[in-house]
């Protein structure tokens, strides 16, 4: 995903074996799927890694220095340009645990209004 217009996916690395069958789908896709994705995401640096006895992941690199790695063994073509595709939207952030549904800057002194409330 864009942030104020910059792409925050910097490299997409695809690692897979050229012998076990768990890298079957994600050969697949490196043939039928990967030069379309290239061509649509010119501003994403996309490496092919060759892990021989590994099972086959996708580890991308955010412009805060952060990285995701999908593993994708035993996954249809389709499902990992899925992924593909979503780690190219991400934004790259930590997933945070929020502690209530409501998150403001200045909570309510009189507590939080609900239906339930009686005149």
């Amino acid at each position: 995903m864009a942030l104020r217009g910059v792409w925050q996916l910097q490299k997409l690395i695809v690692s897979y074996c050229d012998w076990g069958g768990s890298s079957r789908g994600i050969r697949a896709f490196m043939e039928s799927h990967l030069p379309a994705f290239k061509e649509i995401n010119p501003q994403l640096e996309v490496v092919t890694e060759l892990i021989r006895g590994q099972h086959p992941h996708l580890k991308g690199f955010y412009k805060n220095k952060n990285q995701r790695v999908i593993c994708v063994k035993n996954m249809a073509p389709e499902d990992v340009l899925h992924h593909a595709t979503r780690l190219r939207n991400a934004l790259g952030r930590k997933v945070i645990k929020l502690k209530t549904r409501h998150v403001t800057k200045h909570p309510s002194v009189q507590g939080t209004w609900t239906t339930a409330l009686k005149y």
